[in-house]
């Protein structure tokens, strides 16, 4: 998204701003996942183990989802005029409502909730994010996410 005045971001406040890319789930994503943070529980990596639970297959870490909101957000970043640097400033709120079955696919629709003068030159932004899953009506995850973002110069 291309950068615009605070003024006018301050005026999405409580619209959705984005829906990103749709992001492919699939079992080498899951399995690179459990390796990387030693969770190598037999729903996320065993699919015939996997096969006999409810979910009737591998399914991907509520974590894993969670983590790809810094990749969905990047399609639909709000960003004021001379933006520096956001960083990730954390979570208030966070519900896994549904399991992403291995080869689904997730996108991450964003709704801005606030914008906060932290000091000169530092915002606070507060989305909900909620994950759609593919050709499923419930959602793998809703989040109230905040991001800090530093800017410089003028912003106004």
């Amino acid at each position: 998204m291309p950068e615009m005045t605070l003024d006018r971001i301050r005026g999405l406040v409580g619209t959705e701003v984005g829906v990103s890319d749709w992001i492919s789930v699939d079992q080498e994503r899951i399995t690179h996942f459990a390796e990387v943070t030693e969770d190598r529980q037999f729903i996320h990596v065993d699919p015939a183990a996997a096969a006999a639970t409810p979910f009737g297959g591998t399914v991907a870490h509520g974590f894993l989802t969670l983590s790809l909101l810094s990749r969905m957000s990047a399609d639909v970043s709000l960003r004021p005029q001379g933006t520096v640097m956001g960083v990730n400033y954390g979570l208030e709120k966070v519900r896994f409502l549904a399991p992403v079955r291995a080869g689904k696919r997730v996108r991450g629709r964003f709704t801005l909730l606030g914008v906060e003068d932290r000091a000169p030159g530092q915002y606070l932004f507060r989305h909900q994010v909620t994950v759609d899953i593919e050709d499923e009506a419930k959602p793998a995850l809703i989040a109230e996410w905040l991001g800090l973002l530093f800017t410089q110069g003028e912003t106004e």
